[in-house]
């Protein structure tokens, strides 16, 4: 995200920015070497460690998966759940049109002994996966269910090669995906939490699909907003040469990722260095410590240098600026679920776009605002953060939901 924001200048906030930002990584390649998997699903990845010219593979990405996790104390379980090819009678598919190959998603199961819990399910946004939740997951298994999903192209799943060429493609690639996965899990109706792009594609999942989502939980969702609202100083800073230039290489889906992979062995240190200084910028309370900080770095450069999918989306979802090509506030008043935004007080994603969403809305909705937090708020201030979900689902939590009020520290916008 740094990366991209110090290419548009101090004067651009690039879109996805906070996500990009996270192109951080792992303390060196070495750490990984030993984790080479012998796995006969792997045998593309033959060359040892400290001979690639890109330090990864998928082994490493679910070897740094499991490390992270590590500091989790609640017991879980890691599926890769097929969803097939592809959806019958779709021109859409997972991969390349000509292939049957079946495809994967990472899920992350979190136990919970009360089977009355309510479920909720976790995804995550542009650049990222789902371990992000790590400091989330005690806390919300101890009332929820937990299932955390790494998207199609992402993490460890499956990176099919996109062939996508409009925004409606686009979309489907990543709803029917979702809906493959569901049907998979066998899951009737959960709640459904999606950070930043991830908001955006929980939100286009539940007005295609509302009838299985019964709480949508939007963490400083991406895709409010249109170009149309587009800032003076930003209309003036794409007038510009260098504006020109980096809306060409938007336009030519130059990704942060693909800056990562460009620079071999030495991505791991420069990502590396970004990571430290981003999650201590806002975490004014809950800083990371030593050995979190080193195996989020770790994990976030390998799903960030594997092969590139799923963020090729990024054209196609928005134009130069972080604007949506089909915005969610133009389907608000065709929204069918209760809703919650949740914002960090220091968030670069507005909560304004959410209030005027919230003008169309024929449903219950609410925004709650977290103090010492950024766009990561989840990461920043996790208790901030939990005490936010467990307010916006009180209705399947406690008894007397309608006389909860609003934990103290956060307010509502």
């Amino acid at each position: 995200m740094t990366i991209i924001r110090r290419w548009a200048s101090s004067h651009a906030k690039i879109f996805m920015a906070e996500e990009f930002r996270t192109a951080a990584a792992a303390t060196t390649a070495a750490t990984t070497a030993s984790e080479t998997s012998s796995s006969s699903a792997h045998k593309r990845w033959t060359w040892p460690s400290l001979l690639r010219w890109i330090p990864t593979s998928t082994d490493h990405i679910i070897a740094s998966e499991k490390r992270l996790l590590s500091l989790v104390k609640t017991p879980y379980v890691v599926e890769q759940v097929n969803i097939g090819a592809g959806p019958l009678g779709s021109k859409i598919r997972w991969f390349r049109s000509t292939s049957d190959e079946p495809r994967f998603i990472n899920t992350v199961n979190f136990e919970n002994k009360d089977e009355n819990s309510p479920t909720i399910v976790m995804v995550h946004g542009y650049g990222a996966s789902q371990g992000f939740f790590f400091r989330n997951f005690d806390a919300l298994a101890r009332r929820f269910k937990v299932i955390a999903i790494d998207q199609l192209g992402w993490g460890g799943s499956s990176r099919p090669d996109f062939t996508c060429k409009s925004t409606e493609e686009t979309e489907a690639w990543f709803i029917d995906s979702f809906e493959a996965w569901r049907k998979a899990q066998n899951l009737n109706s959960f709640i459904l939490l999606g950070h930043s792009f991830g908001g955006y594609v929980a939100s286009k999942y539940a007005l295609k699909h509302p009838e299985h989502v019964q709480h949508l939980i939007l963490v400083g969702p991406a895709g409010f907003s249109a170009d149309t609202e587009m800032s003076e100083r930003m209309m003036e800073f794409r007038s510009t040469w260098k504006g020109a230039v980096l809306n060409h290489l938007w336009e030519s889906n130059f990704t942060p990722q693909k800056l990562v992979r460009g620079l071999g062995p030495w991505g791991p240190n420069i990502v590396r260095k970004y990571t430290s200084a981003r999650f201590g910028s806002y975490a004014t309370g809950e800083l990371l410590n030593e050995e979190e900080s080193k195996l989020l770095t770790d994990y976030i450069y390998h799903t960030l240098a594997a092969k590139g999918s799923g963020e090729l989306c990024l054209k196609y979802i928005f134009s130069f600026g972080a604007f949506a090509r089909k915005p969610l506030l133009h389907s608000a008043s065709e929204w069918k679920v209760p809703t919650t935004f949740i914002y960090g007080y220091h968030d670069w994603m507005s909560y304004q776009g959410a209030q005027e969403a919230r003008k169309h809305m024929k449903v219950p909705c609410e925004i709650i605002r977290v103090p010492q937090g950024g766009h990561f708020v989840f990461i920043d201030n996790p208790s901030g953060f939990h005490s936010a979900v467990f307010h916006a689902c009180r209705r399947f939590l406690s008894p007397d939901p309608d006389n909860e009020s609003l934990p103290e520290g956060l307010t509502s916008a």
